[in-house]
């Protein structure tokens, strides 16, 4: 019976550093991510300009191609793009002798996700702003170098599901605060992440 009771006690204990393993593993990469700029492009718009101010048409009266026209034009639903920049530094950087990143500091992103936050607190998803984004992008940043990738910040269904849906024919604007966070792991194995924010305002703006 003691040895049974010796086997439990042991079995217990290499579960409990496992999951502590987990736990110290999650945050413990030598290097941290940071966003160097993060913007975003209107769809639909040749002229659109990358800025950290969006302004999302929820929907758009295209002009071309056929059989779109300036007198009949079609009302189409674009998506939204974001550009982000990432840099991931050595969390120590040294003393005297400055340390060099390796190739097991690069950092490579996976995935992100987009929060939409309405500044008077109203925020249930599908209802008051649209439902949060889950979306993969992939992309490595080399040691001491950085990174720019595109991703998805607005889908397509989202302007055609409340509360988006309702702007077209509504002169309101839903002003948010769209947090984007990005995930990777560096060669080890270790998980980095970061989180940015930029204004989104949803409305039926004039095409451009």
């Amino acid at each position: 019976m003691r040895n049974v009771f010796r086997l439990v006690g042991l079995a217990l204990v290499a579960a409990a550093a496992t999951s502590c393993g987990d736990v110290v593993r999650e945050g413990s990469s030598p290097v941290y991510l940071v966003i160097d700029t993060l913007a975003a492009s209107r769809g639909g718009s040749s002229s659109a300009v990358a800025s950290s101010n969006l302004l999302s048409d929820v929907i758009t009266n295209a002009i071309s191609p056929p059989p779109c026209t300036t007198s009949a034009p079609c009302p189409t639903v674009f998506d939204d793009t974001g550009t982000v920049t990432l840099r991931a530094p050595l969390k120590d950087i040294g003393g005297a002798t400055p340390l060099v990143p390796t190739s097991n500091n690069e950092v490579t992103i996976t995935r992100y996700t987009v929060e939409y936050v309405r500044t008077d607190g109203r925020n249930a998803p599908g209802v008051d702003v649209p439902y949060p984004i889950d979306g993969a992008v992939t992309g490595t940043i080399q040691a001491g170098g950085t990174l720019s990738v595109g991703f998805e910040i607005v889908r397509h269904n989202a302007k055609q599901e409340a509360p988006l849906a309702e702007l077209r024919t509504s002169p309101n604007i839903i002003v948010t605060n769209a947090k984007v966070t990005f995930y990777g792991r560096d060669r080890v194995g270790n998980s980095v992440t970061v989180s940015g924010q930029i204004q989104i305002n949803f409305g039926n703006f004039g095409d451009i």
